[in-house]
């Protein structure tokens, strides 16, 4: 079976899928981002030398344009990680084929290569180099510079794969990656080792002698082998029939009952919550919304900047709110038809969601009391945010969850998976981060602090008191959703 095979196959996959012709709209504004990153790429590439030139000139262009290549280094790192995903096809029917398995290997491989976070530097680094020449540099010396940096980006490419194949089984995931390039930035901000000149100094060397990018090209070749091989050894057909063998952990749910007929759904949830990887990282979330509100309050710049209290405490009482809300119900997706085919009153499904995400506010609003340390206003804005939080944004939760159409497969890596996420996730920000903060910041500039709070408190009153009618209006969005929530969620994304 050829490469030509293996594209063909993806092709049909990819326009024949349920997906594609649901989600069209999403895939154009995908385009729309691309385009816009790519322009700006390409005007910072030709952009940056002339500001060199002008911000730095006694200072050689080349030798301080390199000297900030250790930060570009690092950023790619990071936003690959948290971003990039290792491309993927449907490899289980083609194993029961006679088709190589190191053939199936290098074509993912070598997709990844053509991936749109390997090409996007290119519109960043190639005006670069012209704009090298148009400063009187050689012509040899542009060219080797814009390889030196296409092998490195490819090389961060299969090492981003790497460490995520080491580190996806962890809960938090991602903090290996951060405590590492925070540990290297930190070296090189407080000069213990300046990885700026290291780094710097050699890409010029390697450039002033092509000979040695022959390197870069062998790390290459070693990067790729080694992902050849981790890859080469998952790629048989009974490692997905493999069940990891653990010991139950039974939680004392007893607590619950009193919350009546909605308990067997708050203690499903609660179970979920605990026992899958997808879910138990937005509750470890909590720890680290809990603690937003210390990049802003210590700093003296942030202290006369009232309009922004309300938002930090929007995010910090309602951070599980967040997480876990914006993906009801397709955390149930896996058995949402058994669900579906209970006798059950979908009323008392949503109502435990609620209930579920109005006690992580109440919870995380007393663990963020001591800001009151930063000042009495501040307690005062989390407290407005938290109410507008329980009889709001969980209502704007719960609607904006009967247009979820994505599946969400619980066992995937945990944190900074966007499996399910869609255009609905991006629009329901709006009304829950940003109209808060407008009702508040236009009270506050036409009145005072104090009728910008009361504001914000008195919406969130009203959705306490209509919250009756809010849940039956959602409950026969729901219901009038149903069937197409079964068949969406049949479907692999």
């Amino acid at each position: 079976m050829t490469i030509k095979h293996f594209l063909n196959l993806e092709w049909k996959q990819f326009f024949r899928s349920s997906h594609w012709q649901k989600s069209i709209a999403l895939n154009i504004v995908l385009v729309f981002f691309a385009l816009y990153f790519m322009l700006s790429f390409l005007v910072l590439g030709f952009a940056v030398v002339p500001l060199l030139v002008k911000f730095a000139p006694e200072q050689e262009v080349f030798v301080v344009l390199n000297s900030y290549l250790f930060y570009w280094i690092l950023a790619e790192l990071f936003i690959r990680f948290f971003f990039q995903k290792l491309p993927v096809m449907s490899v289980k029917p083609l194993l029961t084929l006679n088709v190589k398995r190191s053939k199936v290997v290098h074509y993912v491989l070598g997709k990844s290569a053509l991936s749109f976070f390997n090409i996007l530097p290119l519109f960043a680094t190639i005006p670069c180099g012209i704009m090298l020449m148009v400063e009187g540099y050689s012509v040899s010396l542009a060219l080797a510079w814009i390889v030196i940096l296409l092998l490195i980006s490819l090389t961060i490419n299969f090492i981003n794969f790497i460490i995520e194949s080491y580190s996806a089984e962890s809960e938090l995931s991602f903090l290996p990656i951060v405590v590492l390039l925070s540990l290297l930035f930190g070296l090189n901000y407080f000069n213990i080792i300046s990885f700026t000149s290291i780094i710097g100094s050699g890409i010029i060397y390697l450039a002033n002698n092509p000979i040695f990018i022959l390197v870069l090209l062998a790390c290459l070749i070693l990067v790729y082998n080694f992902n050849f091989k981790i890859l080469r050894q998952k790629l048989y057909l009974d490692s997905s029939l493999k069940s990891k063998v653990q010991e139950v952990n039974a939680a004392n749910l007893a607590w619950t009952e009193r919350f009546g007929d909605i308990a067997p759904f708050m203690q499903l949830d609660l179970k979920l919550i605990w026992r899958n990887k997808r879910t138990k990282s937005s509750a470890l979330l909590m720890v680290v919304g809990l603690l937003y509100g210390l990049f802003f309050y210590p700093q003296p710049m942030y202290a006369d900047m009232v309009y922004i209290f309300p938002f930090i405490g929007i995010f910090v009482t309602g951070i599980f709110l967040i997480n876990f809300g914006q993906f009801i119900p397709a955390w149930d997706s896996g058995y949402y038809k058994l669900l579906m085919s209970q006798n059950i009153k979908y009323e008392q499904y949503l109502r435990s969601k609620f209930v579920l995400m109005s006690l992580s506010v109440i919870v995380m609003f007393v663990l963020s009391i001591p800001y009151v340390f930063f000042g009495w206003k501040i307690l005062v804005a989390h407290f407005a945010a938290a109410i507008y939080n329980i009889g709001v944004n969980t209502h704007v939760m719960l609607y904006g969850g009967s247009f979820n159409r994505k599946k969400i497969d619980l066992n995937q890596r945990a944190a900074f998976n966007y499996q399910g996420t869609g255009a609905v996730q991006w629009i329901i920000g709006i009304p829950l981060m940003i109209l808060p903060v407008l009702i508040f910041a236009l009270f506050y500039l036409l009145i005072n602090f104090e009728a910008g709070i009361a504001v914000l408190i008195l919406l969130g009153v009203l959705g306490l008191v209509f919250h009756k009618k809010l849940m039956k209006y959602i409950t026969q969005r729901y219901i009038n959703s149903k069937h197409v929530m079964i068949n969406a969620f049949s479907q692999e994304n």
